[in-house]
């Protein structure tokens, strides 16, 4: 327990210098947090998409090896900055402050962290972001909230993601958000298909309206 409580204090120190430097920046970060396969990627990419003409866009791709996911990200012309974590499971904010360090992003852009694939480690670990965005998709059970409630909690945000193949999968979406709200009352919810495109006006209005409201 005192080892955990050191670890975690420490990355609170860390991740109070990387909100000060995002905050003097205006710099918009989010740290998206999912388990593996929900599509965080495919949301990212098209999310850029939607928003490179606008604003100045910048992505930390926090994976255990490879440079698969930045290099999806670098293809559509946004700086993408890669993280291995080797057998770590989660971001830290010493990591995302070396990776923003590297990235110099200009003032009052976006910032996305995708975090690594993995609902229960990253849910303590403060990055220093504006808001924490939690991650699902339909083909994963609507029992993901109870079974993962410490990210639930922490999260300001919930994605529901390829809402397109809920023809073909057995996922009550009600309740799944009945389960969520039983964890956080507070949480908001945005259902959408990263690759088909349904929702993802809501997602990125949902992005332009709190980037403004931190600003203000």
């Amino acid at each position: 327990m005192q080892l955990e409580k050191d670890v975690l204090g420490k990355n609170k120190r860390y991740a109070a210098k990387n909100r000060q430097y995002l905050q003097q920046h205006e710099i918009f970060a989010l740290n998206i947090i999912s388990s593996p396969g929900s599509g965080k990627t495919s949301l990212l990419t098209a999310t850029i998409d939607g928003l490179k003409d606008q604003l100045d866009i910048n992505v930390i791709e926090g994976d255990q090896s490879s440079e698969l996911d930045a290099e999806r990200i670098r293809s559509s012309g946004t700086k993408a900055i890669q993280i291995n974590t080797g057998k770590g499971c989660h971001l830290d904010a010493h990591q995302v402050g070396h990776a923003i360090e590297d990235l110099n992003p200009a003032d009052k852009g976006v910032l996305f962290i995708e975090n690594v694939g993995n609902l229960v480690c990253p849910a303590p670990f403060d990055l220093g972001e504006a808001y924490k965005v939690v991650m699902l998709s339909v083909t994963e059970g609507e029992d993901k909230p109870l079974k993962y409630p410490d990210i639930f909690y922490a999260a300001d945000l919930m994605i529901i993601n390829k809402i397109d193949l809920l023809p073909y999968v057995d996922f009550n979406m009600d309740q799944c958000i009945a389960y969520a709200k039983q964890i956080n009352p507070n949480l908001i919810t945005i259902k959408l298909s990263a690759t088909k495109g349904d929702g993802l006006s809501e997602w990125v209005q949902w992005i332009k309206t709190q980037r403004t409201l931190k600003a203000v």
